[in-house]
């Protein structure tokens, strides 16, 4: 089943075309990542789906939920949750009060549970509840951001450059993490420029240059793309 169908999007910075006519899907259970080097579109893609930048023709639909109609603050209600680059948490806020802000929007009885689950994920935020969230390496800080994210019980979780500027051995972690994630039924498009270890988690992918998708289909097949290779892989 398709949970997030992109159908020819264009997006503009005033007269500069960002996005030319990009499609993609993400289906239900399914990781998905969009690789392609700086300045390609990548995160003005995910901006777009969150309802930050305005789209210029094309559609977008989350299941049955005309995206394009539906503002960004109302995208989180029907399940999508944004993991910024650069994590972008409340500096001032300590790191349980972080963790609770991805909950503003729900109403039911599980918050509770789900902060456990949370905790489980990363204990070492549990051992720094009460700290300052600002106050967190870099690591930390992207373990809270997604937190915070899973706080809102997404269906659908968009992860904008997880692994800038982080330690090879957070690094795989969190890639590990994400694919765990998965297993438990959030479908993900992730945002990367670390394409060899995006395309090593995920079930498919997209390479965005320029803004627009020039290549696409499972890891398997990207990672043995002549071009995906030379230019991203190392050869």
């Amino acid at each position: 089943m398709t949970m997030l169908e992109v159908n020819e999007v264009s997006v503009y910075y005033g007269k500069i075309q960002a996005l030319d006519k990009v499609s993609l899907t993400v289906g239900a259970g399914e990781l998905v990542t969009v690789i392609g080097g700086n300045g390609a579109g990548k995160t003005t893609l995910v901006k777009a789906i969150m309802g930050l930048l305005p789209i210029r023709g094309g559609t977008m639909r989350l299941g049955d939920v005309d995206l394009a109609r539906t503002p960004a603050w109302d995208r989180v209600r029907h399940g999508i949750a944004y993991v910024p680059e650069g994590a972008r948490i409340f500096r001032d806020l300590t790191v349980e009060e972080n963790i609770r802000m991805g909950a503003f929007a729900r109403k039911d009885v599980r918050i509770g549970s789900d902060m456990e689950r949370v905790y489980t994920l990363f204990p070492r935020l549990q051992s720094r509840s009460r700290q300052l969230a600002g106050t967190l390496s870099g690591g930390e800080q992207q373990m809270l951001a997604i937190s915070r994210c899973l706080m809102a019980a997404p269906r659908l979780l968009l992860i904008d450059e997880m692994s800038l500027g982080l330690m090879p051995v957070l690094v795989s972690r969190l890639f590990a993490l994400v694919r765990d994630l998965v297993a438990e039924n959030i479908a993900i498009l992730l945002i990367e420029q670390n394409a060899k270890k995006a395309l090593e988690v995920a079930h498919r992918g997209y390479l965005l240059e320029n803004g627009r998708i020039v290549q696409a289909g499972d890891s398997a097949a990207l990672m043995d793309n002549n071009q995906v290779r030379q230019a991203y892989l190392g050869g």
